[in-house]
């Protein structure tokens, strides 16, 4: 938590989806610009969040960052193992 704050980054906050919606503008301002991040209520349970763009751009890297990993091992295991041929799949399958 202290990392967050470091970061001014405020911890999430709730808000009810008809409030949110009446406050709509407000709502996407302390998101925009106070960097907190809000999550949508519909009768007392989650249902979705508003975050600050930057948390969805440093989201997008990590899974970039684990999709890339993902292929090296991939690779990795091809290399290893070897692979069937695509013209072999498709004559076992009756394709």
């Amino acid at each position: 938590m202290y990392i967050f704050a470091q970061m001014g980054v405020e911890l999430m906050g709730t808000i009810d989806t008809v409030r949110a919606r009446d406050q709509f503008a407000e709502v996407v301002n302390r998101a925009a610009y106070g960097k907190e991040r809000i999550i949508l209520t519909r009768r007392g349970k989650p249902l979705a969040a508003i975050v600050p763009l930057d948390d969805v751009e440093l989201l997008r890297e990590l899974e970039d960052r684990i999709d890339l990993e993902e292929a090296r091992a991939a690779l990795e295991e091809v290399k290893r193992e070897g692979a069937v041929p695509w013209e072999k799949i498709k004559a076992d399958l009756g394709l």
